[in-house]
């Protein structure tokens, strides 16, 4: 899929500002209400825009901790077993199977201490799981899912 000048300036204020109305994207970009909503539907219809979210403070619902656990499998057979796990598991955000040390990376989240370690006593329990080796997050220097698009 191609973009032309538009899209991109579409795409750059929903990343900036998710919530910016039709009306006010329309006027920034210079086409009508109907052009600008056949263009988002085009967007999200070829996969381009993957949904809109809002993004909560985690220390309001008392999440605490925020640790980046590597995991080290034994083999690549648990691999589909290792990815329902992670799937199912509501403390990982997010996880990602990596080249270098260990086979994935989990961005997790839990209220304290004794909520990571049940955490990490879980995930050593899943089939062809090693180890884990866990870094905790002192304090966030830069959060972003802004693409830099042109």
């Amino acid at each position: 899929m191609t973009f032309d000048k538009i899209d991109i300036q579409i795409l750059n204020v929903l990343q900036e500002k998710g919530r910016t109305k039709r009306n006010e994207i329309a006027e920034k970009v210079g086409l009508s209400l109907p052009s600008l909503s056949e263009r988002l539907k085009k967007l999200e219809e070829n996969g381009v825009i993957l949904g809109y979210s809002a993004k909560l403070n985690r220390k309001f619902f008392g999440y605490d901790i925020m640790a980046f656990i590597t995991v080290v499998m034994a083999s690549s057979k648990d691999y589909s077993s290792f990815s329902s796990h992670a799937n199912k598991t509501p403390e990982i955000l997010e996880c990602y199977s990596v080249l270098g040390e260990g086979s994935h990376i989990m961005k997790a989240i839990v209220q304290n201490t004794s909520a990571l370690e049940s955490l990490l006593s879980k995930i050593q329990s899943w089939p062809g799981v090693s180890r884990t080796i866990t870094s905790f997050v002192l304090s966030p220097i830069k959060e972003t899912t802004i693409i830099q698009i042109k």
